[in-house]
């Protein structure tokens, strides 16, 4: 049996571990959660390397995009470091190829775009794929970045518009703490609203869940969420919360959907523990598991 370990900066109260078998080969995959402890993140994975096939990098990202250029995040590189012998991941080459194809698979085998939709994406640069999945949809976008990462009054409507702004600030927010750009820890459980118009202006809320749960408003009734790492207990609060319809990228298991970190590290776990796939053997694999975005009416 293969183990898959996500190691996160997010809750240890989201944990959870299933064996799952596909192709034939049994999968143990578990997350760990590190409740915001960097130093904590980094002992477990210099506890566990070489000890199990493939880790994931959850609750950070190691890379953020802006169509043409790649910036990376100078602590979640420090994280990456402590793995020597197991191949690590964050998430972002799936985040460019299952997320992308998850919202083409809803285009062409739906009527979700049928009639065009207004969507606020939380993070184009942690999502591009999902941003230009969207577009070529012909959904009107709305990109939160500056809204929900920098806290800044500034939506942005073009990735154009963001590649231009990346190039001046990204180099610098890399090189910020992670933990003030991003909901880590007990953060993650606390929501409070920001921004809250963009959220009841647009059809569907899309992105990173833990952005959405802390910054989205009382009620968001009729709305569509697409994200993914949720467990049952975050199906009720978007329950309670009056929207439609969840679509998570990830598949179920038992009970949740893990992130797209986690989904990645498996994945590098079936082609043999290389360290890095190209988009082209990503797309192969998941034509192989045929893995298809999940759809929740609330």
């Amino acid at each position: 049996m293969k183990h898959i370990v996500g190691i996160s900066l997010g809750s240890s109260t989201r944990d959870h571990a299933v064996t799952v078998e596909l192709k034939g080969e049994q999968y143990k995959i578990e997350r760990i959660g590190t409740d915001g402890d960097m130093r904590k993140m980094i002992e477990k994975i210099r506890e566990l390397d070489g000890n199990v096939d493939a880790f994931g990098l959850g609750g950070m990202d190691l890379y953020i995009y802006a169509v043409d250029r790649r910036y990376e995040f100078r602590d979640s590189r420090r994280i990456f470091n402590a793995a020597q012998k197991t191949p690590i991941v964050d998430g972002s080459g799936l985040k460019n190829t299952l997320e992308r194809r998850s919202i083409d698979q809803l285009n062409e085998q739906s009527d979700i775009f049928k009639t065009p939709k207004k969507v606020l994406l939380m993070s184009a640069m942690d999502r591009l794929g999902m941003a230009q999945a969207f577009e070529k949809a012909g959904c009107k976008m709305t990109y939160g970045d500056l809204l929900y990462v920098l806290n800044l009054p500034i939506p942005l409507y073009t990735l154009k518009s963001l590649a231009a702004i990346a190039r001046v600030l990204a180099p610098l927010v890399g090189q910020l703490p992670f933990t003030m750009i991003y909901p880590t820890g007990s953060k993650q459980s606390i929501n409070k609203p920001r921004y809250t118009r963009y959220f009841h202006e647009n059809d569907i809320i899309a992105g990173d869940f833990h952005f959405i749960h802390r910054y989205m408003p009382e009620e968001l009734p009729g709305k569509m969420i697409v994200t993914n790492t949720v467990t049952s207990d975050d199906v009720e609060f978007l329950r309670k919360r009056k929207l439609k319809t969840l679509v998570t990228t990830t598949p179920e298991m038992e009970g949740r959907s893990f992130g797209t970190n986690v989904m990645e590290a498996l994945l590098v776990c079936m082609a043999d523990g290389k360290k890095e796939l190209s988009e082209a053997q990503y797309h192969v694999l998941l034509e192989e598991l045929d893995l298809k975005p999940r759809v929740v009416e609330l």
